[in-house]
């Protein structure tokens, strides 16, 4: 990351810090709050509408110090794009604080894209004695959703699709506590008080089960076509090795020869169906997880050609959320992973809408 235009206005020992850029979602105040622990500075952060301003005060040489770190060991979500201070005498403040944020009229701020699952809420969701076990809505300061929950700036709970998500007093905890990597974490939950998974039929009939996620795994490998909600809308997915579920999706979805994308739970599981570089391989691992195109191993590979017909190259992709991994681990095959929509038009977002679009394409 380059360094960021700075506007210096006169000396002395406090310090007032406007930073914009990709700066509320990814851990930045929560970064600045430790940072000035660790300098032993006085003062506070908040987000507004248009940026994040912090106020720091104490002796000159941890001021200094504090502003080298701000921009070198900012979060490694952050893009900072511009930072300006003011220098002016200190004002007395006892403490550092993380303040309420600002809403101002007219003001913008850029958004944090979503983020693929971190290997810390991986190991979570997996551990048989945490808390969070199999929940598939874990995330963190350093993963989850962000742009897909936004519904107005600055980016604070309340504002957010988790509003009616009260945290129970653990996750609290985890929220007020500065050494927790759930500081100030805005969608933060657990199975007691987060959003809950349920499986139901096309006609949103409740099925019964004690597992969704189990059930659905067997679903996929009998073949069946589940409509599921991920970032930002629906997806559509199914068996890759299975001729008949692609060819009845295919139909279903009116997308007749197109390639589909494919996820699989592991790089190790990449490199079983596709040759993968170096630099594909630190993309397939990056924050954004996104779809790559790779030479296709046919010779090795049991996803079925018809994914991706007459190609050499293969689209496929890790979990990027929860719900992703517990899946593919669950149904330990391949699956097509598309969006949830007919060919050609937008993706189903919520509920309501997954259901009269999509109940004619997915049988779950």
């Amino acid at each position: 990351m380059g360094a960021a235009p700075v506007v210096l206005i006169k000396a002395g020992k406090a310090a007032r810090i406007s930073v914009r850029g990709v700066v509320q979602g990814v851990g930045f105040r929560p970064f600045v709050y430790r940072l000035a622990q660790e300098h032993n500075l006085k003062g506070w952060v908040r987000n507004t509408s248009g940026n994040v301003e912090i106020e720091v005060e104490g002796d000159k040489k941890s001021v200094k110090n504090f502003l080298t770190d701000l921009e070198a060991k900012a979060p490694p979500l952050a893009r900072i794009e511009n930072v300006a201070i003011t220098f002016y005498p200190p004002s007395g403040h006892t403490e550092f604080e993380i303040c309420k944020s600002l809403s101002q009229e007219g003001k913008y701020q850029l958004v944090s894209p979503d983020i693929a699952t971190c290997e810390d809420c991986q190991s979570e969701i997996f551990c048989l004695t945490d808390r969070r076990f199999r929940y598939p809505f874990t995330n963190c300061t350093n993963c989850g959703p962000r742009f897909t929950i936004i519904e107005d700036i600055p980016y604070d709970r309340p504002k957010t699709t988790m509003r009616n998500f009260q945290m129970c007093p653990q996750c609290q905890q985890e929220y007020d506590d500065p050494l927790d990597r759930r500081f100030h974490a805005q969608p933060n939950a657990c199975p007691q008080c987060g959003p809950s998974l349920a499986l139901v039929d096309s006609s949103g009939n409740p099925v019964a089960c004690d597992d969704a996620i189990e059930a659905a795994g067997e679903l996929l490998k009998a073949g069946r076509i589940l409509a599921l909600r991920g970032l930002g809308g629906f997806q559509l997915a199914c068996d890759a090795t299975n001729e008949e579920a692609i060819n009845l999706l295919r139909s279903r979805k009116r997308r007749l020869s197109k390639p589909f994308a494919v996820m699989v739970a592991t790089l190790e599981d990449i490199e079983r169906h596709c040759l993968v570089s170096p630099q594909e391989r630190k993309l397939l691992k990056s924050a954004e997880c996104p779809i790559v195109l790779l030479s296709w191993k046919h010779s090795s590979s049991n996803v079925s050609p018809s994914v991706a017909p007459n190609l050499r190259y293969l689209g496929i992709m890790l979990p990027y959320t929860p719900l992703h991994h517990l899946l593919l681990r669950e149904s330990a095959i391949p699956l097509i992973m598309t969006s949830g929509n007919l060919s050609e038009e937008p993706i189903a977002k919520d509920n309501d809408e997954a259901l009269r679009r999509l109940g004619g394409i997915a049988d779950y």
